[in-house]
């Protein structure tokens, strides 16, 4: 069967690499000039900055990919454990060192009450964790499908949110934030975010956060490899910009693809990694679209976005971390004008990214390498970024050199940022979020857009905006839902 997808982020190159191991004939179209998506790169005079994703969790998900071929990812990509994960810097100052090994004595540190508290936290996430991922590669394409696991869902409590989950068993503020966080990393507000996600602490716990040598482009990189060795192709600079479709009794089907506006290219089946409310509004045709109209696509809630800033610097700053988590002094304040208000806050949190305490082939030697990250509101909040973009960065860099980082902008070698206007123009976001849909409860499972089309048939999703989910283990996980309603509908 000859199958087309489109885009090569991590969902787009994991369906293609499963396609491709059950006898089908697969091409990806990319419209950068590099692979990757969300996890493209950028390389400037010696340093190499990842563009996306940056947390790697749950690695036998990247070898059951290089499985299928008999191959081992250790001979296409390095990956080591970092210790700590994290750490976390408070307003006042006061530390929290995010590890496996010395957790309770940090939480000890902040509040002596709050480590039995953490223990049960941490046996509660372990039975989300074995319940939660187990529906992380099973599709939910019917209401009957939701309804089964409707018992669970009630009995692990998944109304909550994460920060509320969090606060039955910690008391502390500072910890009560520095253990609900994580949904941030997949687009998410800890005060809205369904409690399934504090599986994510688990993951980690038990398996540990992981970097890859060269950066996490190198995976990309290696994945790419892996499907071109196998007989897979890939055209970069190749848009799709039509999703050509017929009808077929009440409904359509899709047949193939428009590369660039010109190029046809024909296909029974069409895979979609590309940003699900872009694809409905703009690569389908509205006479082939019933349920996802306009109208239901503005419908649903979109992450935030976020402001990037890229820095290459002639000295390196050791105090600093892999990974840093900076809060501002508020947090819930924060995120409701990040989330509700659309507003740029006064304040900012900030996730830092500094490989070069681990990799220094990255940077020229003796350079820091590094990205400061902030959330913002997406493109709802109708900021002009053309001209407070500048005044933004400008604003953080102050901030970072008066606390962590002393004489920060006299030794900038190479500078940059993106903007939320970078997801919308380069990577065809909808509204410039960077993670999609947002991942509240009524937007999971069943209720996100489902990994197979329900107007187009031989249409599929996979990535950020259709089940499961924004973060690396989910969109490489929908890769795997796919492959198999694909050989579903093949037998049928």
């Amino acid at each position: 069967m000859n199958i087309v997808v489109i885009g090569s982020g991590f969902g787009g190159i994991s369906a293609a690499i499963r396609c491709l191991s059950k006898g089908h004939k697969v091409t990806i179209f990319e419209k950068l000039k590099k692979p990757g998506g969300r996890a493209f790169w950028f390389e400037k005079d010696g340093f190499t900055f990842d563009a996306g994703p940056t947390v790697i969790t749950a690695p036998w998900l990247f070898e059951e990919l290089f499985s299928l071929f008999d191959k081992k990812s250790k001979d296409y990509f390095q990956l080591i454990k970092l210790e700590p994960f994290y750490k976390i810097f408070f307003n006042d100052r006061n530390i929290f060192t995010y590890s496996k090994d010395s957790i309770i004595n940090e939480v000890i540190k902040f509040n002596v009450n709050d480590a039995d508290g953490y223990r049960e936290f941490l046996k509660s996430s372990k039975k989300i964790f074995y319940k939660g991922f187990s529906l992380i590669d099973k599709p939910f394409i019917t209401l009957r499908s939701m309804l089964k696991i409707l018992p669970d869902l009630i009995k692990l409590r998944a109304d909550k949110s994460v920060y509320k989950f969090v606060s039955e068993y910690i008391q502390n503020e500072y910890l009560r934030r520095a253990f609900s966080f994580h949904p941030l990393f997949i687009g998410g507000n800890p005060f809205k975010t369904t409690s399934i996600y504090v599986l994510i602490h688990y993951l980690e716990q038990k398996w540990g956060v992981w970097y890859a040598m060269g950066g996490t482009n190198s995976i990309v990189k290696g994945l790419c490899k892996l499907f071109t060795e196998q007989g897979g192709k890939i055209y970069y600079d190749s848009e799709v910009t039509n999703i050509l479709c017929d009808k077929k009794g009440r409904g359509s089907r899709a047949k193939g693809v428009i590369i660039n506006k010109k190029e046809k290219f024909e296909a029974e089946v069409v895979i979609c990694n590309s940003d699900i409310a872009y694809t409905y509004k703009n690569l389908i045709n509205r006479e082939y679209r019933k349920k996802f109209t306009d109208n239901k696509i503005n419908s649903y809630k979109y992450s935030m976005s976020l402001f990037v800033i890229y820095l290459g610097l002639k000295r390196k700053y050791d105090t600093l971390p892999h990974h840093s988590i900076v809060f501002s002094k508020s947090y819930k304040e924060l995120l409701d004008d990040i989330f509700t208000n659309y507003k740029v806050p006064e304040e900012f949190s900030l996730y830092i990214h500094r490989p070069t305490a681990t990799d220094s082939s990255i940077a020229p030697e003796g350079k820091d390498c590094l990205y400061i990250l902030s959330p913002v509101p997406n493109l709802l909040s109708r900021t002009n970024w053309s001209t407070f973009g500048e005044i933004y960065k400008n604003k953080i860099l102050e901030f970072l050199e008066y606390t962590y980082m002393p004489e920060l902008r006299e030794n900038i070698e190479i500078e940059f940022f993106i903007t939320p206007e970078y997801f919308r123009d380069k990577l065809n976001s909808y509204l410039g979020s960077a993670f999609s849909l947002e991942p509240i409860l009524l937007q999971s499972a069943y209720f996100r857009p489902h990994n197979r089309s329900e107007d187009v048939q031989n249409l599929y999703f996979v990535g950020a905006g259709t089940h499961p989910g924004a973060g690396i283990p989910g969109v490489i996980s929908s890769a795997k839902i796919v492959e198999r309603l694909i050989e579903n509908s093949e037998e049928s």
